[in-house]
């Protein structure tokens, strides 16, 4: 990707920014380029992993699904010549793991998952994850509300939205 150009670069600021499927065709218009152009770009962008996937934002508040989210903090001692990967490894592969990132500071990693309740999570933790020879400690936070998600924010239908007009 690096010396690529700016239409590249320009496709990649605006995926990110619309947070939204574009068409190619769309995309051509914005940044003045052909359609053709664009579509070659981004399948070069998806087949070199700088593209890695197309994400819709729910709001599983306003649907029937029960979702609880937890945010997993573990300090972990590094494989001997592997460092923390074979351990991120082992974590991220498992489906309730939505997202898992090497931190600086009091702990080693940081671990977004998913469950149907708090119990469920709870077992996650401690089935799962405390047993791990290389983990040290856990700390689990659970997701009371979301404000915002993915640079989108989610609406307060309990805020009243009316305007107030003064005379």
């Amino acid at each position: 990707m690096k010396g690529d150009g700016t239409v590249m670069e320009e496709i990649l600021n605006i995926l990110d920014k619309e947070k939204t499927s574009i068409s190619n065709a769309k995309l051509a218009q914005m940044l003045g380029a052909e359609e053709q152009e664009v579509a070659e770009s981004i399948k070069k962008l998806e087949k070199e992993n700088v593209i890695v996937g197309y994400k819709t934002i729910i709001n599983w508040e306003k649907t029937e699904r029960d979702v609880v989210t937890a945010l997993i903090e573990l300090r972990i001692t590094p494989q001997r010549g592997e460092g923390f990967d074979k351990v991120a490894e082992r974590i991220y592969k498992y489906p309730q793991v939505r997202s898992l990132y090497l931190m600086s500071g009091a702990y080693d990693l940081a671990v977004t998952i998913e469950g149907k309740s708090m119990k469920e999570v709870a077992l996650f933790v401690a089935q799962k994850l405390a047993p791990m020879d290389s983990i040290i400690s856990t700390a689990t936070h659970f997701v009371l509300k979301k404000y915002k998600e993915e640079g989108i924010v989610f609406e307060d239908d309990e805020k009243d939205t009316r305007q107030v007009i003064t005379l």
